[in-house]
């Protein structure tokens, strides 16, 4: 297919797809997927090898959030039975990262629901990272507490932080529909925030609310431009009491063919499947693999995943590797003089001289304005040739799947790694 020929050595160069190329990918028919994952397999292996990068959630605290985002458990007016508690103590939160460390993750992920953290909250998470550092020398630690105040990323970094997530979630232009305590330009300045401080940044999206193929062009897109280190694509986890719980929209070939395009659109980027894999992959989870170079172990914020040796044994079944301590995640062109988890370096995600990674003033590969593309007309003709898909049939509401977390942090049970 020339057009997957067009992608993969793209990705090999670090270069921008058009947009038109970008949603051929997600036009592509089920008969084609394995030589769509294919394709976007050996940009994966071309940057990272074999290797599979492990994570591990610590919900800080869980529930009681004044935000409205329609997708989510914690939500403002939620109904669904989540587990409720304030902040756990920092040696609870060392307790609970350790299980996670031991079964192989080398980044630790702590998050917090609420707008965002006061100054006493960026106090306790310090306070939280050290505990865990003083264990663990060598782990990852990244910070997701909402909507940054000036300063805060600065404190966050100084504390042994390495990284921030704040998702963008889904496109500008549908963002209001599906939260309106707060907006896309608030994520998009986070991000930046966490950028200007050191941070490595960490942002993603949410497929599976209802979006076009449209809105989750423009996000991937958004997202390069910002220029994250990671890449989290989560599936909706339709959750019962929530505005979104009957959005059964996925299949598992389309979340393969979501992580195909993102693989292509961010060739060099850690991509990690977060939330809702057990749910919509289900038993395709390995083939993923082959788009995505990273995952979380074990349990997510507010529901169970799989367990944690069954993700260890996948990683094996499949042929690839756990990424050991000691290395490197991303490629070398990313990484910063010194070292560190991420690369905030010259070039982005992607982006080399003369083909920048869009919304340049004017107009650019990234533009939302005019929807602007770059591309000879051949290339672009060729993405049209692609087949369009038949109207998918959404999975059927597998609700069997959704598993409110009862273990783990905030209980006395012992937690899923």
């Amino acid at each position: 297919m020339d057009l997957l020929n067009t992608l993969v050595d793209k990705g090999l160069r670090r270069e921008l797809p058009t947009r038109d190329e970008a949603l051929a990918v997600l036009a592509t028919s089920d008969d084609d997927v394995l030589d769509v994952v294919a394709a976007a397999g050996k940009v994966r292996r071309h940057w990272f090898g074999r290797r599979v990068k492990l994570n591990y959630l610590v919900n800080l605290k869980s529930g009681l959030c004044p935000e409205d985002c329609s997708y989510c458990s914690q939500r403002l007016g939620s109904k669904a039975e989540i587990l409720k508690y304030t902040w756990l103590k920092p040696d609870e939160a060392s307790q609970a990262a350790a299980a996670g460390l031991a079964g192989g993750a080398k980044r630790v992920c702590l998050v917090a629901s609420g707008r965002g953290p006061t100054d006493r909250d960026v106090a306790r998470v310090s306070d939280t990272i050290k505990a865990i550092k003083d264990q663990n020398e060598n782990v990852e630690v990244c910070a997701c507490l909402g909507l940054l105040s000036d300063g805060q990323a600065e404190r966050l970094r100084e504390a042994g932080a390495d990284a921030y997530n704040h998702n963008l979630n889904t496109s500008e232009g549908t963002y209001g529909d599906i939260t309106t305590t707060h907006t896309y330009a608030d994520r998009v300045d986070t991000v930046q925030k966490a950028h200007a401080a050191g941070l490595s940044a960490c942002s993603g999206l949410i497929a599976g609310m209802g979006e076009s193929d449209e809105d989750l062009v423009d996000v991937v897109y958004s997202l390069r431009e910002l220029d994250p280190d990671s890449v989290p694509v989560n599936f909706l986890i339709p959750f019962e009491g929530t505005p979104l719980a009957k959005e059964w929209n996925l299949t598992p070939q389309r979340c393969l063919r979501i992580l195909a395009m993102v693989r292509f659109v961010c060739p060099d980027v850690e991509v990690r499947i977060a939330g809702g894999r057990e749910v919509h992959l289900r038993t395709m989870q390995p083939l993923a693999l082959n788009l995505a170079n990273s995952i979380f172990l074990g349990d997510y914020l507010t529901s169970e995943g799989q367990a944690g040796k069954a993700d260890l044994d996948m990683i094996a079944d499949a042929g690839f590797e756990v990424e050991g301590a000691g290395e490197v995640t991303l490629p070398e062109h990313r990484v910063p003089v010194g070292g560190g988890c991420g690369s905030h370096a010259e070039s982005g995600c992607g982006s080399h001289e003369g083909a920048g990674c869009g919304s340049h003033e004017g107009a650019g590969c990234g533009s939302h304005a005019g929807g602007g593309v770059c591309g000879s007309a051949s290339v672009a003709a060729s993405a049209a040739a692609v087949p369009v898909a038949s109207a998918e049939k959404p999975s059927e509401a597998r609700t069997d799947l959704v598993a409110v977390r009862r273990r783990g942090a905030g209980t006395d049970l012992a937690p899923n790694a």
